[in-house]
């Protein structure tokens, strides 16, 4: 089957109409869509953190310390977050086809070669280089959904993206977890190699062009200099970036702990771990699909996020309260329950907030709040190694901080009250 015969070429004159193309589209080619641009937006999770169960077992085949294992964590999110800063601008340049199936060619072989790889060096190595090309997934399919809608079907369609974007760094670690009762650490990673495969041959054949060569050079955004001035001239689109990128600090900070905390702390075993995360994905699904709802209704995402950044603190003090107090695995377990629902809520809050009004350069948009979610991310969070994982309070200081900057960004930069409203 081709890419036309699935899904009809959207033409440069779509563009002119009054509605927005994706609106062109039928019910069953909308489905194909958020079906395969889903799985794109999965790629870049699945790739970081599939393998957060295996952790600790790595740590002893290789014999290096838990802080060496973190920073392959940290290699995959900076090549992730790298990554975007190149594959949106070029998106936008040439079409979002070409770089997404290039990028993901490189995450196949990436992942194969973090199978075979001897020592942890060679692993950092290949780890950093699944994240640059994991990175195409995400950013070709935000901007994707915004060459296709606008207004509230924008949000409508975000929403479903930032499902799969919240979920799967939740769940890919209850995978993990399942993974690791039939195989060893890198068949893991020969699964992201398939799945790397299948979504090249979905993107060849399911997926046609979005941005048609006469939408590559809309005047006073042609070219990288142009795209970036209109960003960060933003001062709104500054601060849903900021506030992305601490949502997902606090997120990443759970996750590159969580898996020493639970099973060598509150000794866990790994399917036990991956029960845990099924309980926590549980949140982010109510979290999005709320938030989601209300902004197609009455409430704009900047006063959701005012409400879920006080939350991601209060939840963030309390654990660090209850765990030192000795409140043991509950102390912990339900405050960061809580705070990872926060987080679901806020995942298409920022996303709709930093691309509503940027239509033209939506690859560059999309890439800048990637590169600032991941790369933030993987910055911080291996600050908690060198605190150590003894307990939930490393964690929760950054996460603390996390949140107390994503406050400062919504009311110095954002400014609410200010934001202009999302048209229909």
């Amino acid at each position: 089957m081709s890419a036309t015969a699935s899904i009809p070429i959207i033409r440069p004159d779509d563009y002119s109409a009054p509605t927005h193309p994706g609106d062109l589209l039928t019910r069953r080619q909308r489905l194909v869509y958020v079906l395969v641009l889903g799985a794109l937006t999965a790629l870049g999770p699945f790739t970081v953190d599939l393998y957060l169960p295996a952790f600790p077992v790595l740590q002893d085949e290789l014999g290096v310390s838990a802080a060496a294992v973190q920073l392959t964590l940290t290699g995959t999110m900076i090549g992730f977050g790298f990554g975007q800063l190149i594959v949106g601008p070029w998106s936008d340049k040439v079409g979002r086809r070409l770089p997404l199936i290039l990028a993901t060619a490189l995450h196949i072989a990436a992942s194969v070669g973090a199978a075979f790889a001897p020592d942890i060096v060679w692993l950092s190595v290949f780890r950093l280089l699944q994240g640059f090309g994991a990175a195409a997934g995400g950013v070709v399919a935000m901007a994707m959904v915004r060459d296709l809608f606008g207004g509230k079907p924008l949000v409508r369609m975000l929403s479903r993206l930032a499902l799969v974007n919240g979920l799967a760094p939740v769940l890919a670690p209850v995978i993990g977890s399942q993974l690791l009762g039939i195989m060893d650490w890198r068949g893991i990673f020969v699964v992201l190699a398939v799945y790397g495969l299948v979504v090249v041959l979905a993107v060849m054949f399911l997926i046609v062009e979005t941005l048609p060569a006469s939408r590559r050079h809309v005047a006073g955004h042609s070219t990288l200099r142009d795209r970036y001035k209109a960003l960060f001239r933003d001062r709104v689109y500054l601060g849903a970036a900021i506030i992305g990128g601490m949502t997902f600090t606090g997120l990443f900070g759970y996750l590159s702990t969580s898996s020493f905390l639970f099973q060598e702390v509150y000794a866990f075993t790994a399917q036990q771990y991956g029960i845990l995360f099924a309980v926590n994905s549980v949140g982010v699904i109510i979290g999005v699909q709320t938030s989601s709802r209300l902004m197609r209704g009455p409430v704009a995402p900047q006063w959701i996020l005012a409400c879920t950044t006080v939350v991601h603190l209060a939840m963030a003090v309390a654990i660090m309260v209850l765990d030192s107090s000795g409140a043991g695995f509950w102390g912990t377990a339900i405050p960061l329950w809580i705070y990872i629902l926060a987080c679901g809520f806020s995942f298409p809050a920022v996303q709709v907030l930093a691309l509503a009004h940027h239509g033209a350069e939506a690859g560059t948009a999309a890439s800048l709040l990637g590169a600032l979610n991941f790369g933030l991310a993987g910055l911080i969070s291996p600050l908690i190694g060198l605190m150590g994982v003894g307990s939930a309070v490393p964690m929760a200081i950054v996460q603390t901080a996390a949140a107390a900057i994503a406050i400062t960004a919504l009311w110095l930069l954002v400014r609410p009250k200010t934001v202009p409203p999302l048209g229909d």
